[in-house]
């Protein structure tokens, strides 16, 4: 095994980092692939191996505890700065130090990390990492300390949010964020909403425009930024109406509770009124006991 290296320490894992992403950062900082960084410490790879985000790779124990020693980070640390996601299989046999690369789905793909705070952490080199979307909020990623934000991995770099201060303050606001029942629906809600141009559509074009404009290189292929940038553009909204159903009680709304409870949530979106038709979701929603 090769000695622990003095500058390893300096390559740092962002919090909830794909281990793919921080092996690759790991291994730029050496001018090594990850590939080469494995062979080196003695563990051995099976899966065909690509970068982040489309691919995803899971350690055995041994294996992580070896690469504890070469980063001279504590595994405890380790495991709670890289989190498996999904749950691997049994990896080899125990004491084995194996490593597998596996197709990562799109619907659990990491998504890029602020590219200051990626700096921070491996000084060497500016390699992109990438890093998995707290469980307990939308599928986004946003640093407030630097003002940038990413909701889909199909964007190479997140964008700059500095024109649209409204999500910043909407993710400092979410300190105890909805359960995920009523985040699940108001996310299903407001994307229906905005594939539909309704109640909210005149705001969520501006939104995007200001986005847009501060992001030049948000690429059209494979999907237009009116889809790619949907669930940052809907963020604030959606965690408004998230908060809003975790208040409903567990019975059925009257109609005046029902006029009640839209005449607030209006209110609280800054609409004069919110008359949902009657195929809205939200009325499916205030019908679910």
């Amino acid at each position: 095994m090769w000695p622990t290296p003095p500058g390893a320490l300096h390559v740092r894992p962002l919090p909830r980092e794909s281990a793919a992403s921080y092996l690759t950062r790991l291994a730029a900082a050496y001018h090594l692939t990850a590939a080469q960084l494995l062979d080196g410490l003695h563990i051995t790879a099976t899966g065909t191996s690509t970068s982040p985000p489309a691919t995803e790779i899971h350690l055995s124990n041994e294996a992580t505890r070896r690469l504890s020693h070469f980063t001279r980070i504590p595994p405890a640390h380790l495991a709670r700065a890289l989190p498996r996601r999904p749950p691997p299989a049994a990896i080899g046999t125990a004491g084995t130090a194996t490593a597998r690369w596996q197709p990562a789905p799109p619907a659990i793909q990491p998504l890029p990390a602020c590219t200051a705070c990626t700096i921070r952490r491996s000084p060497h080199q500016a390699v992109p990492a990438w890093i998995h979307p707290a469980p307990d909020l939308p599928r986004i990623m946003i640093c407030t300390r630097h003002q940038q934000a990413a909701s889909d991995p199909r964007h190479p770099a997140p964008l700059d949010i500095r024109p649209v201060p409204e999500l910043t303050q909407a993710h400092l606001r979410a300190r105890r964020p909805a359960t995920p029942v009523s985040l699940s629906w108001a996310s299903t809600i407001t994307t229906r909403w905005y594939d539909h141009h309704q109640h909210l559509h005149e705001r969520w074009h501006t939104r995007l425009g200001r986005l847009t404009a501060a992001n030049p290189h948000i690429p059209e292929c494979p999907a237009s930024p009116t889809l790619t940038c949907r669930n940052l553009i809907t963020y604030p909204e959606t965690l408004t109406l998230a908060t809003a159903l975790d208040r409903l009680p567990p019975h059925p709304l009257t109609h005046t509770e029902q006029s009640a409870f839209l005449h607030d949530l209006a209110s609280r979106l800054n609409l004069p009124r919110l008359a949902p038709a009657d195929h809205d979701l939200l009325w499916q929603r205030l019908a679910t006991r």
